[in-house]
């Protein structure tokens, strides 16, 4: 209720889509330039195990050897847990790093608000 709240009536201009790219630039703010996130898993291996659009993410190529371990050992599929608990703590990671991505992002719209709202108006 609080996210919605604030998206809609408290403060639409400064609450940034959930599902879009970030518009300011990824390394504004740091003294050294961030590590780009990259794709270890292509498109090619995820279509071959039929991996579902939705979970083709950052955590994809983890999900190809929980695949892969569920193949090998079915139907002792038990002994994939440790295969299982990698992936979900990659998702939960993604997850986290994500919702500080948006949080980031909320923060400078707002900045962008206080310094357009500070600068005289020009006649």
């Amino acid at each position: 209720m609080g996210n919605i709240w604030a998206a809609y009536v408290s403060h639409p201009d400064t609450m940034p889509e959930a599902e879009t790219d970030p518009t300011f630039d990824p390394n504004f703010g740091f003294t050294k330039a961030r590590k780009p996130r990259v794709m270890i898993a292509t498109e090619a291996e995820m279509k071959a195990v039929r991996i579902p659009k939705d979970l083709r993410d950052y955590c994809a190529h983890l999900l190809l050897d929980v695949e892969a371990c569920k193949r090998l050992n079915f139907p002792f599929i038990r002994n994939c847990e440790h295969e299982i608990h990698t992936y979900h703590k990659c998702e939960y990671e993604d997850y986290i790093l994500r919702m500080k991505e948006f949080e980031r992002e909320r923060r400078l719209l707002e900045r962008q608000k206080r310094t357009k709202e500070r600068q005289p108006i020009a006649a």
